[in-house]
């Protein structure tokens, strides 16, 4: 986990999918959490990503350094206690300009039964690891 979360950080954007019905939505994300041994994302609860998680929790996402990139398959559950939420915002002070812990808007969510595979144009072996 410490691994994804490493290169996800380092990459600074990804790219998630979600499903609305029947059409898949993807879109540019930037944060990543690690917080009590799990992977957290941030959105609000008035955004279509996040309705469409409640409504179906699956996810994929990709994130590419230079020749080598990353796919992450699993569940986001929602965690809408404060703490979390404080620590994302913490480490994403920017975020601060339209997201507080305390407004009920902000919501982080933690990845569950998660896969990721790390792959290269370098011609190097994929890897997959679990969380």
């Amino acid at each position: 986990m410490q691994e994804v979360y490493d290169f996800l950080k380092e990459a600074q954007t990804y790219f998630l999918a979600t499903a609305d019905g029947d059409q898949p939505r993807v879109r540019a994300f930037g944060t990543i959490d690690l917080f009590e041994g799990k992977l957290y994302i941030q959105t609000g609860k008035a955004k279509d990503v996040y309705k469409q998680l409640v409504a179906n929790p699956k996810f994929e996402l990709c994130a590419t350094k230079g020749l080598d990139w990353v796919r992450v398959t699993g569940s986001l559950v929602p965690d809408d206690r404060v703490e979390p939420k404080k620590h994302m915002l913490d480490a994403y002070p920017d975020l601060r300009a339209m997201y507080d812990e305390n407004d009920g808007n902000t919501i982080v969510l933690y990845m569950k039964d998660a896969t990721a595979t790390f792959a290269s144009l370098t011609g190097a072996a994929p890897r997959t690891v679990t969380f």
